[in-house]
């Protein structure tokens, strides 16, 4: 197989930017990114991310991140990095993603067209809370002594699968330094190549040997009683106007056992959804299968999806198109979805041009696996 760039292209592309994808590209019809990831043998911040397009067909591209470059996690006004072999902690951090921005824009990675849209890059989460770093919310959250309010990594390196192609493109990333000798960074990527797809190669080992995923004791943070009052609070709250929408949320806890990939393998075959994701951060996992893009940037253009308007699938396309035309009509549903329209719009006007926001898909309906959801752009 032939890796690329060679090293006098990797030598120009050296003069272009600092982080330099080299790759080797193979066919691999036979191989799955589930049955790909579970060859890899060191998982520690590791990440899958998968697509399925309403339910019913793959997307093009899935993606494998392991093997981590930069870690940040932040926590109660501290943000811990670790980049390369280098540690460090900050201390009373007023805004954890203008920090990442600072480390962030050091890095300049060339991208390869040839590749796919997502090439690397920061993979993660942030909490609901954060939000207070810059709006101003009464009342304090109880601390969350487990969960950080944002963790993010980038990967060395990156597995592409192209399902159109039946491709795989192992990507290590040689990350550059001022004055540093590009050949032996340029050995080493290749290497690491190599490393990779040997893992690949390797037969896999029986999965049935992984103990079942099991959640026992499952507790909700509030009672029943206790729900109810605060559902009749928040209705006084927006009869008086204090407010226009509250989200009542309840947080389950339980006892978990077994092999949490197995969760997920479950979640992708039962719920296939357009965004589906297993981050293993260490002693995190997240788990989930989305439909929903909270916020998307391309070439300058910001993107939003309220989603917002459910029913159930039905068993034909004749009762599935009564549904739809049902949901159309129902008119809280549709107060809510305007409603969450217009929130969208207001929020990307805070930092777009001004004018330039339009809603070019205004309630449509998407078929997803066991849903269909009103959608708008």
């Amino acid at each position: 197989m032939e890796t690329k760039p060679s090293f006098s292209e990797f030598r120009l592309m050296a003069e272009q930017g600092n982080m330099i994808p080299v790759y080797q590209e193979f066919l691999a019809d036979t191989e799955t990114p589930v049955s790909a990831y579970l060859k890899i043998k060191d998982k520690s911040f590791s990440y899958l991310l998968e697509s399925a397009d309403g339910g019913k067909k793959w997307g093009r591209y899935s993606f494998i991140g392991y093997k981590p470059y930069l870690i940040t996690l932040s926590r109660n006004r501290e943000m811990e990095i670790s980049k390369g072999k280098e540690k460090w902690t900050l201390k009373d951090v007023e805004n954890p993603l203008q920090v990442l921005r600072d480390i962030i824009k050091d890095i300049n990675p060339v991208t390869l067209k040839e590749l796919a849209t997502f090439q690397g890059g920061l993979v993660g989460y942030i909490n609901y809370d954060l939000v207070r770093k810059w709006e101003y919310l009464p009342g304090v959250s109880p601390p969350d002594t487990v969960m950080p309010e944002s963790l993010f990594t980038a990967s060395k390196r990156l597995i592409i699968f192209d399902h159109l192609t039946h491709q795989i493109k192992v990507i290590a990333f040689a990350h550059l330094e001022e004055n540093d000798d590009l050949k032996p960074l340029y050995d080493l990527a290749c290497e690491e190549v190599d490393e990779t797809i040997a893992e690949l190669q390797s037969p896999l080992s029986s999965i049935s040997e992984k103990a079942p995923f099991s959640l026992t004791d499952l507790e909700s943070n509030f009672k029943e009683d206790d729900f109810n009052e605060v559902v009749l609070k928040a209705k006084e709250h927006i009869v008086a106007g204090d407010v226009i929408q509250v989200v009542l949320s309840q947080r389950f806890s339980g006892d978990v056992a077994g092999d949490d990939f197995t969760l997920y393998r479950n979640l992708r075959s039962i719920n296939p959804s357009p965004y589906m994701f297993y981050l293993n951060f260490g002693e995190i996992r997240l788990i989930g299968s989305s439909p929903e893009i909270l916020v998307r940037l391309t070439d300058g253009k910001i993107e939003l999806r309220p989603i917002a308007g459910t029913r159930p699938r039905c068993k034909s396309p004749e009762e599935d198109q009564a549904m739809e035309k049902e949901l159309l009509a129902d008119p809280k549903e549709r107060a809510e979805h305007i409603m969450l329209v217009d929130l969208g719009r207001n929020d990307v006007g805070k930092v777009a041009t001004p004018g330039s926001v339009t809603v070019p898909r205004l309630m449509e309906v998407e078929h997803y696996s066991h849903v269909m959801h009103i959608v708008s752009r």
